[in-house]
Formats: C-alpha cells, sequence, structure tokens
C-alpha cells in the first residue's frame, strides 16, 4: 500500500518555473515506478513524466519534453517534477501515481496508487 500527498503546485506567470513534490508513504517506495499526469478542465487525464524505481530510465510526453524534469530519492521517498518554460497550456491539475512493476507505463490504468493532485496554473 502506497499513499501518495503532492505538493508546490500554484500560480505562475508564462515562461517561469515550478517543482511539484510527492511524498509517498509505505516502505516499498523503492519498488515502484512513479509517474507524473494532469488533466485540465474539461479534458481527459494525460501522461507527463515517469521514472523506474531506480531513477535510472524516464520517459516524457513530447508536450514537456525539454521542459520538464522528473527525479526520486528514495531515500526520503518522493518524487519530483521540475517545471521550466512553464506555457498556460501546461495549466491542469497535476497527480503523482504509483504502479508496480518496472515497465515506464504511461497509462493511467496502469497505476495503482493516486495521489490527490496539485493545481498548476500558468498566465499569460
Amino acid at each position: 500500500q502506497v499513499q501518495l500527498v503532492e505538493s508546490g503546485g500554484g500560480l505562475v506567470q508564462a515562461g517561469g518555473s515550478l517543482r511539484l513534490s510527492c511524498a509517498a508513504s509505505g516502505r516499498t517506495f523503492s519498488s515502484y515506478t512513479m509517474g507524473w499526469f494532469r488533466q485540465a478542465p474539461g479534458k481527459e487525464r494525460e501522461f507527463v513524466a515517469v521514472i523506474s524505481w531506480s531513477g535510472g530510465r524516464t520517459y516524457y510526453a513530447d508536450s514537456v519534453k525539454g521542459r520538464f524534469t522528473i527525479s526520486r530519492d528514495n531515500a526520503k521517498n518522493s518524487v519530483n517534477l521540475e517545471m521550466n518554460s512553464l506555457k498556460p497550456e501546461d495549466t491542469a491539475v497535476y497527480y503523482c501515481a504509483a504502479r508496480a512493476g518496472s515497465n515506464l507505463a504511461y497509462r493511467s490504468y496502469e497505476y495503482h496508487y493516486w495521489g490527490q493532485g496539485t493545481q498548476v496554473t500558468v498566465s499569460s
């Protein structure tokens, strides 16, 4: 069982940066693949980034590649999303998710645990 709590969201101007964090409970955090998803109003939840249990492998959605960086600290049971060069279209609720298994999954149904989300708003 893993419980996830996101933080770090807020309001930022276009071109700015934000760092999202996800704190996880549970002794087996290091065995989970961790992902970030987002959902804008009226749209489906979409994949943003994923990181392997060791942190050695990452994968990004094309829309954020080169701007966002996912990382994790297994000693602190946390995963982060560094977001730079933010655009208004990045506005969404951002969710942290965990899945057992080693695949760098990008489909939401492949994730077993979800946080409550944190709002990111980018103004133009």
